[in-house]
C-alpha cells in the first residue's frame, strides 16, 4: 500500500443508488466535483474513476475501459476490480487522520476511524489553523526546514493538545 494525497485530481463518478450518493458524498467532503460518467457513453479525460451501485457485469465493463484509458478504479465492494482502496477518514479542517487495511478488514479501518474520531474532535480545525500561522511565520523568519519542524512539535507539546 501507498497512501498519497492527490491536490485537485480529475474525478470521474459512475454508479446508482446509495451507493452513489455515499461516492458523491466523499468526494464533496474532500472539495472535488466528479465528472459523472455514463454506462455505455465514451469515457471522459480523468484520472481517476469511482464505480459505485452497479452491477457486476457493468462494473467490470466500466473498470476495464477506465484501464484500457489509463485511469486508476475503486469499484465500491468488489476489492478484486479496484486498482486502489480508500481508507476511513476524519477530516478536520486540515487535518486528514485515514485508517486502512487494504480492504482486508473494512470493519476494523471502521472502528479505528471511530476510536480516532473521539480522540481529535472538532477542535483541531482551529489547531490546524493555530499550527499553520506560526509555521508561516517561522518559515518567513527563514529558518530551516528541520528548526521549523522542531518549533512545530514543540508548539504542539505546549499546547498539550496530544495528552
Amino acid at each position: 500500500m501507498l497512501p498519497i494525497v492527490l491536490a485537485n485530481p480529475t474525478v470521474g463518478l459512475a454508479g446508482a443508488g446509495d451507493a452513489l450518493a455515499r461516492r458523491a458524498g466523499l468526494l464533496a467532503d474532500a472539495g472535488i466535483e466528479p465528472v459523472q460518467v455514463v454506462l455505455g457513453e465514451p469515457l471522459p479525460s480523468v484520472r481517476i474513476l469511482f464505480v459505485a451501485g452497479l452491477d457486476r457485469a457493468e462494473s467490470e465493463q466500466l473498470a476495464a475501459s477506465a484501464r484500457s484509458s489509463g485511469i486508476l478504479v475503486n469499484v465500491e465492494d468488489v476489492p478484486e476490480l479496484c486498482d486502489f482502496h480508500v481508507p476511513a477518514i476524519i477530516r478536520r479542517g486540515d487535518l486528514m487522520l485515514t485508517a486502512s487495511t487494504g480492504g482486508h478488514a473494512p470493519g476494523l479501518a471502521r472502528r479505528l476511524r471511530e476510536w480516532l474520531a473521539d480522540r481529535f474532535g472538532p477542535e483541531w480545525s482551529s489547531h490546524m489553523t493555530d499550527i499553520g500561522k506560526a509555521r508561516a511565520g517561522w518559515r518567513a523568519e527563514g529558518l530551516a526546514p528541520d528548526e521549523v519542524s522542531r518549533r512545530t512539535r514543540n508548539f504542539v507539546a505546549e499546547k498539550g493538545w496530544l495528552q
